[in-house]
Formats: structure tokens, sequence, C-alpha cells
């Protein structure tokens, strides 16, 4: 049966449309626009009104750390979801240090930048939010100090969640060069196939 994923690509659905492509599971796309998003039959759904969110056959999911790793779990190959309930602990913190440590400053960036008229822009948010992240990405660039990825070798789920949310720094130019290990890492996980494909659906 194949999957649905809810929501636009130039949104946190990307992050799941990206997991789809990288593990090969047949998906339907429903890109969604904004007005649908408080209607009846997407509440049913997801009941915040929000993106991105699941539905694999009678089963719901919504939050896009979750729905990734439900895939990784269900889907997994070649190791991307980890075998050992370290390991897989592992990813489960590296996907929400993202959201919880990385996302909202970047994301405080690149809508000021891209998606604020100039006369509503709020510099001392954007200043605040600059002098943030180089406290989580030094502690990233430790972590990755001596490996490709998060966990060793491997490209997993951790990778790819946290990634997702860290190439919002590609559009906004953040200077990774005081963290060169991250900036490595970055550019290995967003030069895989899946993630290209990813943005170019529909």
């Amino acid at each position: 049966m194949t999957i649905k994923i809810y929501g636009p690509a130039a949104s946190r659905a990307a992050r799941t449309l990206w997991i789809v492509h990288e593990l090969g599971i047949p998906f339907e796309h429903v890109a969604m626009e904004m007005k649908d998003l408080k209607g009846p039959d997407y509440l049913k759904v997801n009941p915040n009104g929000k993106v991105p969110a699941l539905v694999d056959g009678d089963f719901k999911l919504f939050e896009s750390m979750a729905i990734n790793l439900y895939l990784a779990a269900k889907y997994n190959k070649d190791g991307f979801f980890p075998a050992s309930l370290e390991d897989q602990a592992l990813c489960n913190q590296w996907s929400f240090w993202g959201v919880t440590e990385v996302e909202k400053p970047l994301l405080t960036i690149l809508i000021d930048m891209f998606m604020t008229a100039p006369d509503k822009r709020k510099p001392e948010a954007v200043a605040e939010a600059q002098k943030v992240l180089p406290k989580p990405f030094n502690v990233l660039n430790g972590a990755l100090q001596g490996r490709d990825y998060l966990l060793g070798s491997t490209f997993t789920v951790a990778d790819l969640n946290l990634a997702s949310i860290c190439s919002w720094s590609k559009p906004i130019k953040y200077d990774f060069s005081p963290f060169p290990n991250v900036g490595a890492w970055l550019d290995r996980c967003l030069g895989r196939a899946a993630y290209k494909a990813a943005r170019n659906t529909k």
C-alpha cells in the first residue's frame, strides 16, 4: 500500500520526502495549500492543521521527526535504522537535539532574510539567533571529529533528520569555517541523490 505524505516540498515535509526517496518507499505526495490546512478533511489527518502528516494504511502520524523515525524503522535497509537499542537512541537524540537546539535560530534568520518585508525585519532577533548557533554547532563539530557521519561511517536516519534542519543554513550562507567537520558532513549529506530528488518533488 502506498503511503501518503501531506505538505509542500518547501516545508518540513521536505524531511519526509527525503527519507522516502532514500529508502525507495512508494508514496503519494499531497502538496496541500495553506488554505486547506484547517479544512475538515485534513484535520482528520492532522488535528493540529500543520504539515507534514503521514497516512500509512489506517495509521496516521504527525511531527516530521516522528514520521521519519517510524519510516526508518519500518522500511529499514542497509543499517539506515541501526540494530542496537543504543544506536537507535542516538538517532532519537540527534533528531530531537536538532529541533531543540538548531531549528529555531536557523529558521529565525531564514524567515527574516527571505520571507519578511524589509520594513518588518527584526535585526535584533537575527543577531540573537546568530549568537546562539555557534554553541550547538561546536557540539556537533566535536561529535563528528574523526567520523563521516553521526554514528560512524554509515549514513543513518540520524544524519538525514539533523541535516534536513541544518540545510536551512545554505540559503542564509552560514559560515561553517569555524566548524569544518559540520560543513563537510552537511555537504556529504546534502550531496546524496535522494536529497536532490526530494527537492524536485512536485
